[in-house]
């Protein structure tokens, strides 16, 4: 593999940010079906009060052929945030990519274009998918925080124990009307559906000890009930690496393999 740290000035965050690049290539490696095909790219979304770092492991990335970028989305939800400098899913789903594509040849279209990313970064990677599916073909979704409806309920001065109704309405905006809104991935699909426009192929986990497991299955319920395909796996497991080690290779195999 090889690593790469790139910087650059981006209009949707108003400031020059870094992003990381890890690239397969491994000439000692035997070939195989992936390493004859285009290399395929990875968006990687880390979670709330985390950093972006590559937690995919390499042989991974070696084997299917795949660039993992990964970028840092503060604890922005990987949301447009209302003020100046705050446009974090601008950056991801339209300005990163449009850069890997003209700078690396990579992230040409959806059909080798994924994004991945844990608990708040599983939230923006459905919702990056979901609001551009023409440039991101499938997602892939841990222990996702899948909280808009708890977000719609909260009042002025109020606080979840996570952070304040500020803090929510920064991200997503005004906490009333989020419903229905463009950071609300059930409108998002529901809108595609209604244009008639096809679908990210949509992949989702989550532990039987989460405290964000019923915001799962009432997603994954949804999307059932709306005849929109996707992948939705339980297992035992709670909040953190143990359960996302393990299901990293499983979802990574269903979208690259």
């Amino acid at each position: 593999m090889a690593y790469i740290t790139v910087k650059l000035s981006s209009e949707a965050l108003n400031r020059q940010v870094t992003f990381e690049m890890f690239l397969p290539g491994d000439n000692r490696l035997p070939e195989n079906e992936y390493r004859k095909r285009p290399t395929r790219t990875l968006l990687l979304l880390h979670g709330y009060t985390m950093s972006g770092w590559n937690w995919v492991p390499e042989w991974l990335a070696e084997k299917y052929n795949f660039a993992v970028v990964v970028p840092n989305g503060e604890n922005s939800f990987w949301l447009d945030g209302l003020s100046t400098g705050h446009k974090y899913c601008t950056f991801i789903s339209a300005e990163l990519p449009d850069y890997l594509k003209k700078t690396f040849g990579l992230a040409n279209d959806a059909s080798d274009t994924c994004v991945m990313g844990l608990s708040m970064g599983g939230f923006g990677a459905l919702h990056t998918a979901l609001i551009r599916p023409e440039r991101f073909g499938k997602a892939a979704a841990l222990s996702s925080a899948l909280i808009v409806h708890e977000v719609a309920g909260m009042e002025p001065g109020s606080d979840n124990g996570h952070a304040n109704y500020e803090y929510y309405r920064e991200c997503f905006g005004e906490p009333s009307k989020v419903l229905g809104s463009d950071a609300d991935p059930e409108a998002l699909a529901d809108r595609l559906l209604k244009e008639g426009r096809k679908l990210p192929e949509i992949f989702m986990c989550c532990g039987t000890e989460d405290f964000l497991l019923e915001n799962n299955r009432e997603f994954h319920r949804f999307l059932t009930e709306r005849g929109i395909a996707h992948e939705y796996t339980e297992g035992p497991g709670s909040h953190d690496f143990t359960f996302w080690n393990e299901y990293t290779p499983k979802l990574i195999g269903r979208m690259f393999g």
